[in-house]
């Protein structure tokens, strides 16, 4: 059998780690002492450094990892593993940036789906959480350094890094993105509420049943809204923080709106919003006023039928006129509304914005009892 050199033994050692290792650790693994070890990582440095090699071995100062050469980074990123999606590493970066930093504020500038990015960024042992006060105190750990490539966990030179790699990467706004600022995907049945609540920056993809460039999108999303009821649905391609709104009536687009400003202060605009919610609630008046002279009863066929009647101020009777969706038929097939005398049309058969979509909603049934009562 073959024996090992110093060098095959530190070469697979620094490639089965995956990290940085010590020179204390290579000392241990080959049995021979500082300065041979020492040597024989330069050499093996230098081996690297002088053939044609997508792989290189950087000296962190008594720790050495082996890596994929920068200009091969995005290459492989389809081929990488996939440790650390997007808005995990945004959330890490947000801590190694603002170090030491308590995880109230952390969650107040990332939302409440950090909380799980932060379990798992202990777990794999980047950060560490200490107690202080009624919250924690976060910060960077040596392992996130050596994974990395930074020499040291020093808080100052770690926020410089970072700073001098998103320069390079595009400037102002990526540091933005990184420190502060939220990547926002929607459904496209939602974009019109992007523009309700003054929303510039977003990205538009079918979350329910993604192609494959999309799923790559949507998990770069820090926040994915969504239809109510579809959470299950979404989570397996988001590792973001997911906002379930819904559009059946004014007070659901009211709450929509509402929960899009408190959840996205800083991407919001606060007076597009008040304008909007203003226009919510003066289109409802209408609606309910003019529902004040209605006399027929109605039977509603669904819930969803059931809550706009009964946001109109509609009596409901057993006997009333059947009031149906116009999809006529449930996911498993069963009838709805059979013999219904008026149809409501939903997002599946109606085009237009959020608010004009639920317009036609109402009109639909406001204008068909005014044909029965003639």
């Amino acid at each position: 059998m073959k024996l090992m050199s110093e060098l095959e033994i530190i070469e697979a050692a620094l490639f089965a780690a995956g990290r940085a290792v010590s020179l204390e650790k290579l000392m241990k693994i080959t049995g021979k002492p500082k300065k041979n070890v020492s040597l024989a990582v330069q050499e093996l440095m230098e081996v690297y450094s002088s053939r044609d090699s997508g792989i290189e071995i950087l000296d962190l100062g008594e720790r050495y990892v082996m890596q994929v050469k920068p200009e091969y980074s995005e290459l492989m990123r389809e081929v990488a593993p996939k440790e650390l999606s997007a808005p995990k590493l945004r959330t890490l970066s947000m801590i190694a940036y603002h170090q030491p930093l308590l995880q109230s504020d952390l969650i107040e500038m990332r939302g409440s789906g950090a909380y799980d990015h932060i379990k798992d960024l202990i777990e794999r042992g980047f950060v560490d959480s200490v107690p202080c006060g009624r919250s924690r105190q976060l910060s960077t750990t040596p392992l996130f350094a050596d994974y990395f490539g930074l020499k040291r966990n020093d808080p100052g030179a770690i926020k410089e890094k970072i700073i001098e790699l998103l320069k390079s990467q595009g400037g102002q706004s990526e540091i933005n993105l990184w420190v502060g600022k939220k990547t926002i995907a929607v459904t496209p049945m939602y974009e019109s509420l992007m523009g309700m609540c003054g929303i510039k920056d977003y990205f538009v993809a079918n979350a329910y049943r993604p192609s494959k460039e999309e799923i790559s999108r949507l998990l770069e999303a820090d926040v994915l809204v969504v239809t109510a009821g579809y959470l299950d649905t979404v989570k397996q391609h988001c590792d973001g923080e997911i906002l379930e709104v819904r559009s059946t009536t004014f007070d659901d687009l009211i709450e929509a709106v509402s929960l899009l400003a408190e959840e996205l202060p800083d991407e919001v605009n606060p007076k597009t919003v008040e304008k909007t919610l203003q226009k919510i609630r003066e289109t409802r008046e209408k609606y309910v006023s003019s529902a004040l002279l209605v006399e027929r009863k109605v039977k509603p066929a669904t819930d969803m039928v059931s809550r706009i009647v009964n946001d109109l101020n509609i009596r409901i009777s057993t006997d009333g006129v059947l009031v149906a969706p116009d999809y006529g038929t449930s996911g498993k097939g069963v009838t709805i509304g059979k013999g219904a005398k008026i149809l409501v049309p939903t997002h599946r058969t109606v085009e237009g914005d959020l608010l004009e979509r639920i317009c036609k909603k109402y009109d639909s049934i406001l204008e068909g009892l005014k044909n029965f009562e003639e």
